[in-house]
C-alpha cells in the first residue's frame, strides 16, 4: 500500500496537471481551425481520441516516472551504496522480493488507474477552453466525445497503463540496484534511470500502437 500510494496517489497532481493543460493547449489550437470549416462540434471527439489513445497514457506514465521512477532508483541505490542491499541478502531475505515486487505490483496496479483519471481530466479541460473559446456548449462537446468514443480504446489505454505500470519500477529499481560506489554514484544511477525509464515506455508505447493500430 505504501509503494502504490508513493507511485501513483502522490504523482496523481503532476500528471493530471500535465494532461489538463496539454488538452488545454491542443483545443486552444485546433478549436479556431474548427470553427472555420464549420467542424467545431468535433472537436470534442477528436480531443478524446488523441488523449485516450496516446497523450493520457503518455503524459501520465512519463509524469511518474519522473516524480517516482527517480525516487525508487536513488532510495534502491543509497541502500546499496550503504551495504543495506547486503544486510538484507545477510538475514536470508530475497531482495527482488523485496524491493522489486512490491513496486512492481504497485504500479501495474495504481497506473492504469492514473491514466483513466488523467483521461477524464483532458476531456473536462478541452470542453472548459472550448465553451471560452468559441463558446462551444458541452451538450455539443460531449455529444462528439460519446460518438468517437470507442470503448476499444479506452481498453488499450488501460494496457498501456498496465505496461507503464511495471515498466517503471523495473527499470528504475534496476537502476538503483546496480548502483557502486559513493553517493556520487547514487545521482549518476538516478539520472540514468530517468532516461532509461523515458526511453523504454516510448519503446513500449511504440510498439502497442504497432501492435493494435496497425497490424
Amino acid at each position: 500500500m505504501s509503494q502504490a500510494a508513493m507511485i501513483s496517489y502522490d504523482s496523481l497532481p503532476i500528471a493530471l496537471s500535465i494532461v489538463f493543460i496539454a488538452a488545454v493547449v491542443i483545443a486552444l489550437q485546433v478549436s479556431k481551425q474548427f470553427l472555420m470549416t464549420g467542424a467545431e462540434s468535433y472537436v470534442g471527439g477528436f480531443l478524446a481520441v488523441a488523449l485516450i489513445r496516446e497523450l493520457a497514457p503518455g503524459f501520465a506514465a512519463l509524469a511518474i516516472s519522473a516524480r517516482a521512477g527517480t525516487a525508487i532508483s536513488a532510495e534502491i541505490a543509497n541502500m546499496q551504496v550503504t551495504s543495506q542491499v547486503d544486510a538484507i541478502k545477510t538475514l536470508k531475505v530475497d531482495p527482488i522480493g523485496y524491493y522489486f515486487a512490491p513496486r512492481i505490483i504497485s504500479g501495474a496496479i495504481t497506473v492504469p488507474m492514473v491514466v483513466i483519471l488523467a483521461e477524464l481530466f483532458g476531456i473536462l479541460g478541452g470542453m472548459i477552453i472550448s465553451y471560452y473559446a468559441i463558446d462551444l456548449h458541452p451538450n455539443r462537446y460531449m455529444s462528439s466525445v460519446w460518438l468517437w468514443l470507442n470503448t476499444r480504446d479506452i481498453y488499450i489505454s488501460i494496457l498501456r497503463g498496465f505496461v507503464f505500470g511495471i515498466i517503471i519500477p523495473l527499470v528504475c529499481a534496476t537502476q538503483g540496484y546496480k548502483t557502486t560506489g559513493g553517493a556520487k554514484n547514487v545521482g549518476i544511477s538516478t539520472t540514468k534511470a530517468a532516461i532509461k525509464s523515458t526511453v523504454f515506455l516510448l519503446m513500449a508505447d511504440l510498439i502497442i500502437t504497432f501492435i493494435f493500430y496497425v497490424c
